[in-house]
Parts: C-alpha cells; structure tokens; sequence
C-alpha cells in the first residue's frame, strides 16, 4: 500500500495562522511532480505546537487538495492514547487514505505500555496504520517483537516508518513480520540502503523541495535499476547531509523553501531560524545545487 515516495510535508504559517493557500500550493506542487503521497501533522509539520482545531483543519485542506491524486497519510499519534484515538477517528471520517502514529515521546511507556496504546487505537478505526519509530526524539523504540505482536492482534497496524538510522532494524523486521508489512525509510539518506533491504519507500523531509527527484529515486529501486539509483542517490546526497544536519528539522528545510520562494520562513516557538552563519551555508549549499 505504502510503496513509493511521501512528503512530510511542512505546515506554513503567516502571522502566526495557517496558511492554507501556501498549504494547497505545496500539494499541488508534491504532485505535479510525481510524489506517491503526503504526510501532514508529522514532525515535519511541527504538530507539537499545533492546536487541536488547527491540527484537524490542516488534515481537512490535505485531504481535500489532494483530490485522490495520492496518499493522504495523516499524522494523528500523541503521548496521550486518549487524544490519538481522537485525531485518528478525525482523520477517517475526513477521508485520510492512513495515519501515522508516532512513537509515544516524553512518558517513556514500557513496550507492553506500547502495545496496549497502538492497540487501543488499532481498535478504534479501520484505517491502515503506519507506527513511526523515532528514538532520537522519543527516547524508546518501538521493538520488533512488540511489532509482530500489534500486526497479529490488529491487521491494520501495517507498516513502520523507521527513523531510528539503523540498516539492521529494516532485517530484523522482514525477518520478523510476514511480507504484507511495510517498512519505510524515515531518514533521506539512508533510503537507499533501507529499500536495498527491502524498505519499500520513503517518508521524505528533502522532498519538500526536490519531489522528483525523491519520487525517481524510489521508482528506480523499485525497478531494480540499481545504476540509475545509486546516480540519483549521489546527485541528492549533498543536499540531504547539508540541509537536513544544519538544525533540528523541519527549520533548515522551512528555511530553504522560504530561499526558494514557496512559503514564509514563519516557525512556531520554541523553535526559531537559523543563525546568521549557518543561514549563509544554506545559501550557498542551495546555489551550488542550482536550487536557487
């Protein structure tokens, strides 16, 4: 289901609302250039500091501005169980084609403690789930044996979004897991070697601003067109280790579609733009690859 390329897409703001014509461009812009599908209210989007109206609004415009030319796979996972069965029940009767569930941040649950939340949820809406692993914000990992078990006790928890930067996670989960689940890179860079391991995709932070290229990227692991993958991979891979290790995201990319002239470069605290010296790499990153 979730095989090919998925913008995390960003939330723009002006004078601190949403923007939702900025919001209907970007779609637009995603799938005039091919991309499988979007990602709204994930950490891309800063979901953490979106309110709950405003996070439903933004599924309702994804939604809508998508118009079925892709995947709309809302972000509607919480460290309170209670609020992501809410936002998920949202997102299905908006018409979401999936959801992304992120791993619970800050309270530090058990694995049992996981289980019983995604479970919860699971049970609670008949959309595909996507569970999102990221330990790098949330501290713990969702285990692979804690992934079989959701996947056996609730068939539409089937997929991960991987982000924890490990190769061997993507083995140990198709060594684990019957075919039928998914598993997608979340980090840019490492989508090649993910897909080589039977990844089938990517949730993308770089496709923000370079769509087609992500979308060739994916269709030609997909093909087995190993040469012209690894060409692409090397032709992206300047801006995924320049862009995306200049601060914590989604600001470095926030900032590079503001140089591109796609949005206003308009965060929510306590995140802010970058230093003046680092603003200067990116602008120079951006003009050596063309982009501006």
């Amino acid at each position: 289901m979730f095989e090919g390329a998925h913008t995390a897409i960003v939330t723009p703001f002006n004078n601190n609302s949403i923007d939702e014509t900025s919001l209907r461009e970007l779609i637009d812009f995603q799938f005039d250039n091919n991309i499988s599908g979007i990602v709204p209210c994930g950490t891309t989007g800063e979901s953490p500091t979106l309110t709950n109206t405003e996070h439903k609004r933004i599924i309702e415009v994804a939604v809508d501005a998508t118009n079925s030319r892709g995947l709309v796979i809302a972000g509607t996972g919480s460290n309170c169980t209670r609020e992501a069965i809410e936002m998920t029940q949202f997102a299905e009767t908006s018409g979401a084609d999936a959801v992304l569930l992120v791993c619970p941040y800050y309270n530090k649950p058990s694995q049992e403690g996981l289980f019983q939340h995604y479970k919860a949820i699971a049970q609670e809406t008949s959309l595909p789930i996507m569970l999102y692993s990221i330990p790098g914000r949330s501290v713990i990992e969702i285990s692979v044996q804690t992934q079989a078990r959701l996947h056996e006790a609730c068939p539409n928890i089937c997929a991960m979004k991987e982000a924890g930067g490990k190769v061997s996670r993507v083995e140990e989960i198709k060594e684990t897991l019957p075919s039928s689940y998914e598993v997608l890179s979340g980090d840019d860079a490492l989508t090649l070697p993910f897909m080589n391991k039977g990844a089938v995709g990517v949730v993308s932070v770089a496709s923000n601003i370079i769509p087609s290229q992500l979308s060739a990227l994916v269709a030609s692991i997909l093909q087995g067109k190993t040469t012209e993958a690894e060409t692409i991979n090397a032709e992206c891979k300047t801006l995924f280790e320049g862009l995306l290790g200049l601060d914590t995201n989604p600001v470095p990319i926030k900032e590079a579609m503001a140089l591109t002239g796609q949005i206003s470069n308009e965060l929510r605290l306590p995140l802010v733009g970058l230093d003046e010296k680092v603003r200067d790499d990116l602008v120079s990153l951006l003009k050596n690859l063309g982009l501006i």
